[in-house]
């Protein structure tokens, strides 16, 4: 009858329950069981070098040493790779140098790093007969410019001794062998009254460039910087493109560090002409290729590592 069926449904188990329990509390507790070391751990690494090989497991695992290791790996792989590609574009190495003076302010500030290409690529309109190079003098007539100014800027060793620092100035005009070019070509607001026989290198023993740092008040034939010869086609290791503001600091300091054991210092020898390098900081660019050939964004980590292989260049 339905008085009398007050007890618990036919399917509760709540006392078998707490019999189970109580049981449960009176065995010995086994201590949880150790993980063999010398086995992966399923949570932490899905790869082992058993089953998956040295290459697969290098690339794959979270071990912290080898994720260090791999990081550091692909920095110099990408270092490489862009090193590669810029040596392709140039044709020369190093495919970007350092520029360690202000002769060629505004347009190149002490600590730029300059992209640099062979001396026979990217020609403008004007260029001298039988190289690539347009001079200032060109420059003003075809409206051909470079770096803020007419004609090319171009890298060259002073009087074509490889011993020295190469410079990186602008080629201003071509001179032939014997000419009076104080008299003829030179600027008047740059020589002043002088004339070809008060100053050296005229006329011209051979036939080649005159050139002259942007900043400085002489053409470096008369001893306005780089204090060499005319110079000679040959001793042109390549022309300048385009700049990349600051970076040039890396390697600069990094050779500073070194007391100058990767590149030897080569100071210029004093003249009445030269004035003290101006001593200003590099201005900031905005990212991007600007009309002056200024170019930045380069990846922080890649970017440095160029710049430590990249030469140095005085202007």
């Amino acid at each position: 009858m339905s008085g009398s069926s007050s007890g618990k449904p036919p399917d509760d188990s709540g006392d078998d329950d707490r019999a189970r329990s109580t049981s449960d509390a009176g065995r010995p507790q086994s201590p949880p069981q150790e993980r063999d070391p010398s086995q992966p751990n399923p949570d932490s690494d899905a790869v082992s070098i058993e089953d998956d090989g040295y290459v697969r497991w290098f690339l794959k695992t979270n071990d912290e040493n080898v994720v260090i290791a791999r990081d550091i790996l692909s920095s110099v792989a990408i270092v490489g790779v862009v090193a590669l590609l810029l040596f392709g574009i140039s044709g020369i190495w190093p495919p970007l140098v350092a520029v360690e003076s202000g002769s060629m302010q505004p347009n190149m500030q002490k600590g730029d790093l300059i992209f640099v290409v062979e001396e026979d690529r990217f020609s403008g309109d004007g260029a001298v007969e039988g190289t690539s190079i347009v001079t200032h003098r060109s420059g003003q007539e075809s409206g051909y410019s470079t770096f803020g100014n007419p004609g090319d800027v171009i890298v060259f060793r002073p009087d074509g001794d490889r011993a020295q620092t190469p410079v990186i100035h602008r080629a201003h005009f071509w001179v032939d062998n014997g000419e009076h070019w104080v008299d003829e070509k030179a600027s008047e607001e740059i020589v002043g009254d002088a004339s070809c026989e008060e100053v050296p290198n005229c006329p011209a023993p051979y036939a080649g460039f005159v050139t002259k740092g942007d900043a400085n008040p002489a053409y470096d034939q008369i001893g306005g910087g780089a204090n060499s010869g005319i110079v000679k086609p040959e001793w042109i290791t390549g022309k300048a493109q385009y700049r990349i503001p600051w970076l040039g600091w890396v390697r600069l300091t990094f050779d500073n560090l070194l007391g100058g054991m990767l590149v030897p210092a080569s100071p210029s020898s004093p003249s009445p002409y030269a004035q003290p390098d101006p001593a200003t900081a590099a201005n900031p660019a905005t990212a991007g290729l600007g009309p002056d050939g200024e170019l930045a964004g380069i990846a922080g980590g890649a970017g440095a590592g160029i710049a430590l292989a990249a030469g140095r260049y005085r202007s």
